[in-house]
């Protein structure tokens, strides 16, 4: 009797999750329009990125940092862009289509438990860390301003990248600081997978428009894991910023440095946490918004094929 006040989301999620595993599929189309939604965020939020970026290197105020920028000149407000542009759209099928296939191999049939979700979200979370690690260590490296005049351009990052050996590409180069992205990437999406749904749908108990909870949701649990994971965004910005077989600190003395060069103090470390929040909010609520809506246009036409 109680099954009968399905909330819009809840009724999407069952349709979704009673599929046979064999029918499961995503339309070209919705891979499409999340890559573009992701590429276009990402370009509006940049300049906020920035912004954070450089208080996690320099821990000044975000006055200082953007009178950096400001001196530094238009031309170099957007360096650095085209690794996240590239990686924000590729994270844009990562991110969905490799949760989705997982949380289907671990239970065929929904509804899917937390635990499912939660496996789920930090194994796509590996994923996205070992695929698109190289483009966030390219990108923190032109976004860094003490390193402009070394290195100018992506290409010349590259080309120093793979001067080094073999093993050095991977741990100097490219994978420079994996093991805190790693552990960043699984948490932050097993803990954005484990309750987005649960937050869209009892929004969607409300009666609000089908886009309120799912840019709500998106926002809300987006900005939560992001502040909670914030420590680690720092710490992985600084081990990124290092170029070079000198100096190369380990992980536990790039956390210690950290830890020192913030008065010891845990307020220092998230100074610039309230961008992070604007930028995770824009970011998250748009991608999850645009996500949900495309579903239900997949799964409006296939009803009405069937």
């Amino acid at each position: 009797m109680e099954e009968q006040n399905h909330s819009p989301g809840k009724e999407l999620q069952h349709r979704t999750r009673a599929e046979s595993p064999g029918k499961k599929s995503w339309h070209s189309q919705a891979y499409a329009l999340g890559a573009v939604s992701n590429f276009m965020s990402t370009f509006l939020t940049f300049p906020i990125y920035k912004v954070v970026f450089r208080q996690q290197i320099h821990a000044v105020a975000v006055s200082e940092a953007v009178r950096q920028l400001w001196h530094e000149g238009p031309q170099y407000f957007y360096r650095g862009i085209y690794p996240p542009l590239l990686s924000k759209t590729l994270q844009g099928t990562l991110l969905f289509g490799t949760y989705d296939s997982l949380l289907c191999s671990l239970s065929p049939v929904g509804p899917h438990s937390l635990r499912h979700r939660w496996a789920a979200g930090l194994m796509s979370g590996v994923v996205e860390a070992v695929a698109l690690s190289p483009f966030e260590r390219v990108q923190n490296v032109l976004q860094d301003g003490r390193k402009q005049a070394r290195f100018p351009s992506t290409v010349s990052i590259l080309k120093e990248f793979n001067s080094y050996g073999l093993w050095g590409r991977l741990s100097l180069g490219y994978y420079r600081g994996f093991w805190p992205v790693l552990l960043r990437n699984s948490l932050g999406s097993a803990l954005y997978f484990s309750f987005k749904d649960p937050i869209q749908d009892g929004l969607a108990e409300q009666g609000l428009p089908h886009w309120v909870p799912a840019l709500v949701s998106g926002s809300v649990n987006g900005t939560i894991t992001c502040l909670v994971l914030y420590p680690l965004i720092v710490l992985v910005a600084n081990m990124q910023s290092h170029v070079g077989w000198q100096s190369m600190p380990s992980l536990w003395a790039s956390a210690q440095d950290v830890w020192d060069t913030r008065g010891r103090k845990v307020f220092l470390i998230y100074r610039g946490g309230s961008l992070v929040i604007l930028r995770s909010s824009v970011t998250w609520g748009l991608t999850t918004a645009i996500h949900d809506f495309l579903q239900r246009r997949s799964h409006s036409r296939k009803e009405l094929k069937d």
